[in-house]
């Protein structure tokens, strides 16, 4: 079976709809549905069930489809190997950072490169980690850095430890609880917090702390994954900022910004790393932007 074929179960598989899937791979539904009977015969196995709903893969389909998806993957990486050896350049690349990256290095990273490599284009995704992972896993984005606390176990994916970055909770100056030491984790959240959405280890020590009924987390009052937006409403209210050191450093050193001393908190980290795809050789800029990431 050719490689067009197996791109065309793989797509079914993934958009679990053939209207979708003919949109994704440029076909017209009967085309693709042809496509898919053929494969179907040639194997000797139902690899869909077509529901009303959705199309859903057969147990025998799932054991081709995870083989497939390999096969089509590995086809993506030869060529793109190929075109960068023709080159012989640094290529492109396209990368996602988490919020909190995005508000420490990135802006000093992006400009060292734009001054050494003003030809070669980059683009950059910041958003949350389930947002990348996802554009990781469609090869939108060659790598990604972000908290990986909270990310799933995937035998197709790879992460790389980065430093760890302490945090905690600052309001800006002449906040009530800033004249406070030490303060209360009550105390905190009746001001209401501010922050990214929180690692799920962390929400269950703030909930233990909160005495929380299980499976209630902490409420935030705004969660955001624009770090500056969370810091510009801290600074114009009452609301307490949950944020890596790294982030609010200037604000800090500024004084418009004070750390709370929390009473029974534990030490917070950031536990970031760079994710990518197992098996997939990064382009020679990807290489390059992961060598100059913070370690």
């Amino acid at each position: 079976m050719d490689l067009r074929r197996w791109t065309h179960v793989v797509a079914v598989a993934d958009c679990r709809s053939f209207v979708r899937a003919a949109e994704r791979v440029h076909l017209s539904q009967p085309a693709l549905t042809r496509s898919i009977q053929a494969a179907e015969a040639e194997l000797g196995l139902r690899l869909f069930d077509r529901g009303t709903l959705e199309v859903v893969p057969t147990p025998a389909g799932e054991f081709v489809i995870a083989r497939a998806r390999q096969l089509v993957f590995n086809s993506h990486c030869l060529e793109r190997d190929v075109e960068l050896y023709r080159n012989r350049s640094l290529g492109d690349t396209a990368f996602g950072v988490g919020p909190f990256p995005a508000a420490t290095f990135l802006s000093p990273l992006l400009a060292g490169l734009r001054r050494e490599f003003p030809q070669v284009r980059l683009r950059v995704e910041v958003s949350n980690w389930q947002q990348l992972f996802k554009r990781l896993l469609e090869e939108d984005i060659e790598f990604f850095v972000a908290d990986t606390r909270d990310l799933p176990v995937q035998p197709n994916v790879q992460i790389r430890k980065l430093r760890r970055e302490p945090g905690g909770f600052f309001v800006r100056a002449g906040h009530p609880l800033g004249r406070k030491k030490p303060v209360t984790i009550q105390q905190v959240w009746e001001h209401g917090v501010a922050s990214v959405r929180l690692p799920v280890g962390v929400r269950e020590v703030i909930a233990r702390l909160l005495d929380a009924a299980p499976g209630n987390g902490p409420p935030v009052a705004l969660e955001c994954d624009d770090v500056e937006t969370l810091k510009r409403v801290a600074l114009d209210s009452d609301t307490v900022l949950g944020a890596p050191l790294a982030a609010v450093e200037p604000e800090v050193a500024a004084g418009t910004l004070r750390r709370l001393a929390v009473t029974g908190l534990p030490e917070m980290v950031s536990e970031m790393g760079v994710v990518s795809l197992r098996g997939r050789t990064p382009s020679p800029m990807a290489e390059l932007v992961m060598a100059r990431l913070p370690r």
